[in-house]
């Protein structure tokens, strides 16, 4: 089983940006990939941004790419997502999970994170 810590959620105004961790313990031999969700209210969670945790092949969402980079440091066990640019269509509760498998859904992430909202105000 691997524990996972996120950190870093918050209020920023609309342009501005924000960096989320990501700590992970316990099985982390056992990561393939970690992802960050985000679930607005009343819509579904949605894979934002996604890396492999040995090889950092990486994968966005749409509506996210050339504003956030997602990354990880392996020897910290750590992932992170710097989100720049941020719009209010950004406002979500994030998580961070991780997969033995590299895959988009969430039921293929088997380890969560408790989520930390971000919001972004216009």
């Amino acid at each position: 089983q691997v524990q996972l810590v996120e950190s870093g959620g918050g209020l920023v105004q609309a342009g501005g940006s924000l960096r989320l961790s990501c700590a992970a313990s316990g099985r982390t031999s056992s990561i393939y990939a970690m992802g960050w969700f985000r679930q607005a209210p009343g819509k579904e969670r949605e894979l934002v941004a996604a890396v492999r945790w040995t090889e950092g092949i990486t994968y966005y969402r749409d509506s996210v790419k050339g504003r956030f980079t997602i990354s990880r440091d392996n020897a910290k066990n750590t992932g992170y997502l710097q989100m720049n640019s941020l719009k209010p269509e950004d406002t979500a509760v994030y998580y961070c999970a991780t997969s033995p498998r590299w895959g988009p859904r969430p039921y293929e992430y088997d380890s969560w994170g408790q989520g930390t909202q971000v919001t972004v105000s216009s």
